[in-house]
């Protein structure tokens, strides 16, 4: 069983998460965030846009050197986090479908993602560095509303 750190027993709530995902923390943050509190199907199209650049992912925190994307807003377009969450978020309507709810009424009420395992990998050829890797746990939860 996977432990989320929400803890909701509803017959009209779906779960989903991804464990030690190779993927910018920061970044992964961000959309989260952005995508929190939408309806499902338009946080789909809004991680749709992001991966073809149509959209940006505001970045109200670690915004040093981003630059103002049309619209007049600080932001970024985070493609691998996005295509994660969309993989995510298909899988949760899955779920949800499994389960026997309403896939147009879905509202997400909680989406996260937290700091996973760390990889050292020591670098080849001679040279002693390391190579430090910060993976990223990542989870959603819907309610059918």
């Amino acid at each position: 069983m996977v432990a989320y750190s929400i803890n909701i027993q509803d017959e009209k709530t779906a779960k989903a998460s991804v464990k030690d995902v190779n993927v910018s923390y920061k970044h992964a943050t961000l959309v989260m965030k952005a995508i929190r509190k939408m309806k499902l199907k338009s946080a789909e199209k809004y991680l749709e846009g992001v991966i073809s650049k149509k959209t940006i992912v505001p970045f109200p925190k670690y915004n040093t050197g981003v630059g103002h994307k049309a619209g007049g807003k600080i932001g970024k377009y985070p493609v691998k986090a996005s295509r994660i969450a969309l993989k995510l978020l298909k899988n949760v309507e899955n779920n949800a479908e499994n389960k026997g709810l309403d896939t147009d009424k879905l509202v997400i009420i909680h989406a996260k993602a937290d700091k996973g395992t760390k990889i050292e990998r020591r670098a080849s050829k001679g040279r002693w560095r390391y190579n430090n890797i910060v993976l990223t746990h990542m989870e959603v939860v819907v309610r059918e509303v």
